[in-house]
């Protein structure tokens, strides 16, 4: 017999405004223990030294972590020319310098060989497995830490300004598994010397951004008590660019129970368009999430299946939340 999980069965999304020092599994850690909640997860790691947008998944939004991690991501950093580290950041210790400090038309000419698909190598002070350990381990310990270079997507990449001549400001919007660090380094060199990222935030990770938002310390104040409902954002925030399709009761109840549901017989809407064989649908019951799911060979099969509860974060789950210490 399967054990209970402990803690209250809370559904949903939070958006954490994260401050400099401290680490993404930290603030899970947090949330945990302030909502009591059974099930916690993130949506994208976000290192100490870097602020800003982490998703924080509840419950049954853990399912769909996935989507937020594939999502677009932007970022507004600092390169501080002249300086390479260790570690690519200011956490490292210098390895080169250079005098070279470049002009705005010498950075902006650089930048559209870093747009589109190109190729990168990620820092040795990365989470990266070499030979199952990962890579910042292997660096910690003196070992030359040698990584092939990856094919990342950057949508766009814009000059912000420059505020001295050893610095520039710079946004970015990429794709997973982009790595902010090796970019800066990277773009220094294109422009003929060397850098390193002095300042790193993240203002958007897919659906989560500034705007739907709550800083950490805040959630601190909130995230035990009843205010949490106007923080905790729908499971279906995570899916916003997957195509939904509207069930009856009973037909959300037979693809919950794991059955396939015919084409013919549903009432599929023309917004949906053409569906092709990877295409994920939200199978939505009235305002609820009842399952993801695919269509194969005419039927619509579920993917995974949304066992959400009654009860969020609600006054009861609070009461709760104490009487459980």
């Amino acid at each position: 017999m399967a054990r209970k999980r402990k803690g209250i069965p809370i559904d949903g999304w939070l958006a954490i405004d994260k401050p400099v020092g401290i680490g993404s599994t930290q603030v899970v850690s947090l949330v945990r223990r302030l909502t009591n909640a059974a099930k916690v997860g993130h949506g994208g790691t976000l290192d100490p030294l870097a602020s800003g947008i982490l998703p924080i998944a509840l419950g049954e939004a853990t399912k769909t972590v996935a989507y937020v991690m594939d999502g677009v991501k932007t970022y507004r950093f600092q390169v501080r020319w002249g300086e390479a580290t260790g570690t690519d950041d200011k956490e490292g210790e210098i390895t080169e310098t250079s005098p070279v400090r470049p002009a705005a038309e010498q950075i902006l000419a650089a930048l559209p060989a870093f747009i589109g698909d190109i190729q990168q190598v990620p820092p040795a002070y990365s989470a990266i497995k070499v030979d199952g350990e990962r890579a910042y381990d292997l660096a910690r310990s003196g070992e030359v830490v040698e990584l092939k270079a990856r094919t990342v997507t950057i949508r766009s990449l814009r000059l912000l300004g420059q505020p001295d001549a050893d610095h520039a400001d710079f946004e970015m919007e990429c794709g997973k598994g982009t790595y902010v660090r090796s970019l800066g380094r990277d773009l220094a060199r294109a422009v003929g010397t060397v850098g390193h990222i002095s300042v790193l935030r993240r203002v958007a990770c897919g659906p989560f951004d500034e705007t739907n938002a709550i800083p950490l310390d805040i959630f601190r104040e909130v995230g035990h008590g009843p205010a949490l409902r106007s923080h905790l954002l729908p499971i279906e925030t995570a899916l916003d660019d997957i195509p939904a399709l509207a069930l009856t009761e009973a037909e959300a109840r037979r693809l919950h129970m794991g059955q396939a549901l015919p084409l013919e017989r549903l009432e599929l809407p023309l917004s949906l368009g053409p569906v092709g064989p990877d295409q994920v649908i939200r199978a939505m019951q009235g305002e609820r999430l009842a399952a993801l799911a695919r269509i194969e060979d005419g039927l619509l099969r579920s993917v995974r299946v949304m066992n959400l509860h009654t009860h969020t974060s609600g006054e009861d789950d609070v009461d709760h939340s104490r009487a459980q210490g």
